[in-house]
């Protein structure tokens, strides 16, 4: 994955990528500005699979229920292997893979950057890569921990989820409040939505409360972050009926948020959220002063 992600990114003279001691990457498209980055986007570069352990056996890593790897079929790399099934299919508007989570997060990264480069975009973001995620944010506690991110970004995890909470496949990229563990940032939550909503973007806004996302890990080390999510069918490989078969997803609601990080990205002039919001219900309280006096003691 490493390697696939380095060779994407090649032609885009305005990203450097660093390699940190816990096989994390930092990518950083940087073009006519100083200013401290604002965004950094968040993905994993894992999925559930086998690792072969030091005695040669075979050892599933990630959430999956045990009744669902009885009699596995796999397809071997090495010491690794995965379910075996097609790496890539497109059917009636929707990616069909075995590994959308979070190979999409990954790929929508790097559509970023390539947008950004043939837009000549002077801004500053990053896109943080992290390796075993779902062995409890391993890759994304180490690089909280050790400092090389800037305190003031803001963390946007890139996920695919499984629709919860009225979300549906195919209406827009899912803006999580919140995850099974935390709530993440309210003024930079509204931030997203008012840009998706100033730039035709369709999103939906729920709390995705079936699994937890890196928000939360980077959260805990005092990042502000936030989240969304692409709605995904056959999560981590387990379909309804109990049989083993591709995850997938909406190619729409792909594209949107890309749409949305790039204006995130983008944007400039928008004004902070909460102050705006603030003004909003102010005023709505001095339209209505006139049916109101102080109570008597």
């Amino acid at each position: 994955m490493r390697d696939a992600i380095v060779a994407q990114l090649e032609n885009c003279p305005h990203v450097r990528i660093e390699h940190d001691t816990y096989g994390n990457m930092i990518a950083r498209y940087q073009r006519g500005t100083r200013g401290r980055p604002r965004w950094a986007f968040a993905a994993h570069m894992d999925h559930p699979g086998w690792v072969r352990s030091r005695n040669g056996d075979w050892r599933f890593l990630g959430s999956v229920p045990e009744r669902y790897l009885i009699n596995p079929r796999k397809r071997e790399f090495g010491d690794f292997a995965m379910w075996d099934l097609p790496a890539f299919e497109f059917k009636n508007g929707q990616i069909h893979s075995r590994a959308c989570d979070d190979l999409l997060g990954c790929a929508e990264i790097i559509c970023l950057f390539r947008e950004l480069e043939a837009a000549k975009a002077n801004v500053h973001c990053l896109g943080l890569f992290t390796r075993a995620e779902e062995v409890g944010f391993w890759g994304a506690i180490q690089l909280a921990r050790s400092g090389i991110l800037p305190e003031k970004v803001t963390v946007f995890s890139l996920e695919t989820s499984t629709p919860r909470g009225g979300a549906e496949i195919g209406r827009g990229p899912i803006v999580r409040v919140g995850d099974r563990l935390s709530i993440f940032d309210s003024g930079e939550t509204l931030r997203i939505m008012n840009i998706a909503g100033a730039n035709g973007i369709p999103v939906q806004r729920c709390l995705l409360d079936g699994g937890s996302c890196e928000a939360s890990a980077y959260q805990v080390y005092g990042y502000r972050s936030v989240a969304a999510s692409i709605g995904l069918g056959n999560y981590h490989n387990c379909a309804p009926d109990g049989s083993i078969g591709c995850e997938y997803v909406s190619v729409d609601d792909y594209a949107n948020m890309v749409r949305l990080c790039v204006a995130l990205v983008r944007d400039s002039k928008s004004p902070n959220p909460v102050k705006a919001f603030r003004a909003t219900l102010e005023k709505r309280a001095a339209d209505h002063t006139q049916f109101f006096r102080p109570l008597q003691p």
